[in-house]
């Protein structure tokens, strides 16, 4: 974790602190060195994220906030969760040279379930989402992957949620690594 995004978690905890209970926004998605590298590494052709929506069978609750004890934590893209992982989807593509608004690829996605629990001792967090790669039109490749994440919580409330904002937004990092490793992915991207 880079020293900028520490102090952000930091700053964020400050302001839940004096706040009380409050709303704070996630981080915008950055690509990480480490999906940059498995997208450079596996050769695959440029392609374009489409749409990353809610699933229709879920409350609407479900893709705009998650409470991290006295507080709540929400997206900055669109106030969607969903649209987050999109776009961590579309910077990490980009970061790895491989978006193109223009490409005949699509990847698009709905988000299944987005839980986080910031309790006392064990901290945890799940994201799940389905992904569905087309290309002109024809489903190359359609999957569900699930991230999880556990944590030490503290009691203190001005360590325990900043730590938990930063697991939770960091699940949405590691759902794109698995969707990258998946052979069937690579295989749906190749050239």
């Amino acid at each position: 974790m880079n020293i900028s995004r520490l102090f952000a978690i930091a700053a964020a905890g400050a302001v839940l602190l004096l706040t009380g209970c409050a709303s704070t926004p996630m981080g915008v998605p950055q690509a990480t060195i480490e999906n940059t590298a498995r997208l450079r590494s596996a050769q695959l052709a440029p392609a374009r994220v489409g749409s990353f929506t809610l699933d229709t069978s879920k409350p609407a609750a479900l893709d705009q906030s998650v409470s991290i004890r006295a507080a709540s934590l929400n997206s900055p893209i669109g106030g969607s969760f969903a649209q987050y992982l999109g776009e961590t989807l579309r910077v990490e593509l980009a970061a790895a040279g491989l978006a193109d608004p223009n490409a005949p690829t699509v990847i698009s996605g709905t988000l299944l379930d987005s839980e986080l629990d910031a309790a006392i001792g064990t901290g945890s967090g799940k994201l799940s989402a389905r992904f569905v790669v087309k290309r002109n039109d024809t489903v190359r490749y359609d999957r569900t992957l699930s991230a999880s994440a556990t944590w030490e919580s503290s009691f203190v409330g001005a360590v325990a949620i900043p730590l938990a904002a930063g697991q939770y937004q960091g699940l949405y990092r590691k759902l794109a690594g698995q969707l990258f490793d998946d052979p069937e992915f690579r295989k749906a991207l190749a050239p």
